[in-house]
This record gives structure tokens, C-alpha cells and sequence, in this order.
């Protein structure tokens, strides 16, 4: 591969290659994931609020409550609750 204004072509296509078989992996973990929410599915659980669950254990505590409290207040400002 040759330099193309002050471009390495060789070092490209390895941060290109290296991209590319993380994206495969990344597929493979997906469909990891996916499997094991239609495992949990054919036990009985919700899916949807699994997800829920997960994206909550993420956050931050303090960050949870917050968003946790802001629901609360627009849901009694619309009357939900």
C-alpha cells in the first residue's frame, strides 16, 4: 500500500480490518443478547421492562432518581396518576 498525501495506506486498512471484525463481533453479541431475552420471554418474563431494567442499572443512581422523580411530575401533570 502506498503513502497518499502524507496518508498510510497500510496502517489504514488495519484500523479498517480491526473495525470491521469488531462490527462482526458486536453482531454476534447481539444476537447473544436477543437469544437470552427470548429465553427470559419463554420463562415468563416481560421483555420489554427486562430492557427497562437493564437501561436503569446502568445509569448512575442519582441520575435514576432524577428521571424517576421528572416522570412522576409529568405524569400527575397530565392527570396519570
Amino acid at each position: 500500500m502506498a503513502d497518499v498525501q502524507g496518508v498510510s495506506g497500510e496502517r489504514l486498512k488495519q484500523y479498517i480490518e480491526r473495525i470491521e471484525r469488531l462490527e462482526e463481533e458486536k453482531a454476534g453479541i447481539a444476537d447473544d443478547v436477543k437469544d437470552v431475552y427470548a429465553e427470559a420471554k419463554s420463562a415468563g418474563f416481560d421483555a420489554k421492562i427486562m430492557k427497562m431494567i437493564v437501561r436503569l442499572r446502568k445509569m448512575a443512581s442519582e441520575k435514576r432518581r432524577e428521571e424517576e422523580d421528572l416522570l412522576d411530575v409529568y405524569k400527575s401533570a397530565i392527570g396519570l396518576e
